[in-house]
């Protein structure tokens, strides 16, 4: 018996000439984890509006903001084109993997501020974390005021021209 080269032939008779399942498996280009790769970076302004929309969920909160800048956003909501400001009142600070958010809320009279105050917080952490995956480090809450069941509210006051 002579020995004669096997060249090209699978190791394993199982396998035919074409079969792919003697190939290794097969790398990824650039190495790593397809998520890992580049960087996410999340505005300030992205960040105030899901605070923003989250505290003004939270029953007891009347509305958001000084009574200034109610009183200029009441105004610029009446501009055409200049809409709603979700981030009335709220003021966020993005680093790279936290932030740290400042609210200023008006409460209904009545409601328990610290209870409103907690539920806000609760509120805007699980939002603000889900959403973008920072890790909220500190959510200051200022009340500006409180609401009285028979003031008029600045901003849903009737226009003046019919």
């Amino acid at each position: 018996m002579t020995d004669t080269p096997q060249r090209n032939r699978p190791e394993n008779p199982d396998q035919a000439a074409g079969d792919d399942s003697r190939r290794s498996p097969l790398t990824k280009r650039g190495g790593g984890d397809p998520a890992t790769r580049g960087r996410t970076t999340i505005a300030d302004g992205v960040v105030e509006k899901i605070a923003g929309m989250a505290a003004r969920d939270v029953i007891g909160v009347h509305a958001m903001g000084s009574g200034l800048s109610r009183t200029f956003g009441a105004v610029r909501d009446r501009v055409p084109g200049g809409g709603k400001s979700v981030t009335r009142g709220v003021k966020a600070e993005v680093g790279e993997s936290q932030t740290a958010l400042d609210l200023e809320i008006v409460v209904d009279y009545g409601v328990s501020i610290s209870d409103v105050a907690r539920d806000v917080r609760e509120n805007v952490i699980a939002a603000v974390e889900r959403m973008t995956g920072l890790e909220v480090v500190e959510v200051n809450i200022a009340v500006s005021d409180v609401k009285l069941p028979d003031e008029e509210d600045d901003d849903q006051s009737e226009p003046r021209l019919q």
